[in-house]
């Protein structure tokens, strides 16, 4: 494969099931042989999206004291701003060139899993530019609303029934991610200098990228494919907990992003499923003797977060 599919959603959305089980099974399909595809007919307009761009670039022009005010070292959430370097996404390769902003679901202070301080429950930093705040959090949930649509798909797709993932979706772990990388051309020797070799955490990511080069997936041979920007679709690809509840049907696949020629921006969207929610190979395979242990997502969350970067305040 040298290229990745894309694959429009429209089917997924139609009220005829025959049309919903066809574009479940390319989803599948994509799924099992490399773990990434683009969808495109999403739903979410052009408009939200390009916005979304905006708000990235406005947080990141910020003086970097502001930046660090919002430190995700002040928080044990993932949430906050993560400084240039300070994240090692393919620790034995060194640190990553890029900075980031991480928004989870936007609990209050006074909620009670915020009060009672369970895993991935905090309240978000937000940064003192008027109306950003709410038109990120619309981006927000219109991402989160096209990752229900696209579980939909998967459960048609594994031969579970439709809603099968809507009870682990009542109130996910969900972690919209503002990056920005720098132009680093001829100043890094790495080829994943930018963002180290890595596979994500979660079920799935929903990535909108700008239209400057340097993502690359590892095809089924350790070949690397460049992912370009598709105008009006997004990059999506499985991550570990969704390949291990699936029992490794569904493959998480290593990517990496290379330094790029000018400054880049990129906006992913990891969604895995709510913290308490077991994830059981047994549930979706269990004709198949299970590969995995069970676990919670937020406990298997946490493990592979743990290795990434210091959560700590220094």
């Amino acid at each position: 494969m040298a290229s990745l599919p894309i694959i429009s959603l429209t089917g997924l959305m139609s009220d005829d099931l025959e049309q919903r089980k066809k574009t479940a099974a390319e989803l599948g399909r994509a799924c099992r042989e490399v773990g990434f595809f683009y969808v495109k007919d999403h739903g979410i307009p052009a408009a939200v999206c390009e916005g979304a761009f905006d708000l990235a670039r406005q947080l990141f022009a910020l003086p970097q004291d502001q930046k660090q005010a919002m430190s995700i070292k002040n928080s044990p959430h993932n949430r906050g701003y993560v400084a240039m370097a300070d994240e090692k996404l393919n620790p034995e390769s060194g640190a990553d060139m890029k900075e980031g902003f991480n928004i989870g679901t936007d609990f209050p202070a006074d909620h009670p899993d915020v009060l009672a301080d369970k895993p991935f429950r905090g309240v978000n930093f937000w940064p003192e530019i008027a109306g950003w705040r709410e038109r990120a959090l619309d981006y927000f949930e219109h991402c989160l609303a096209l990752g229900r649509v696209i579980h939909r798909g998967f459960s048609l797709d594994l031969g579970r029934p439709e809603d099968f993932f809507e009870p682990y979706l009542k109130q996910p772990i969900a972690t919209l991610r503002m990056l920005r990388y720098p132009p680093s051309a001829g100043q890094v020797d790495r080829d994943d200098g930018a963002a180290g070799t890595h596979t994500d955490y979660g079920n799935i990511t929903i990535l909108a990228t700008d239209a400057v080069a340097g993502l690359e997936v590892s095809n089924r041979h350790g070949e690397w494919i460049k992912a370009p920007h598709v105008p009006g679709a997004f990059v999506c690809n499985i991550g570990d907990c969704l390949m291990r509840w699936t029992n490794d049907v569904y493959v998480s696949t290593p990517h990496r992003v290379r330094p790029p020629q000018s400054e880049r921006y990129s906006i992913p969207f990891f969604l895995e499923v709510d913290p308490d929610a077991v994830v059981d190979p047994r549930d979706i395979a269990p004709e198949q003797a299970p590969k995995y242990e069970p676990v919670t997502c937020a406990a298997y969350l946490a493990s592979r977060l743990n290795a990434t970067y210091d959560h700590r305040a220094d």
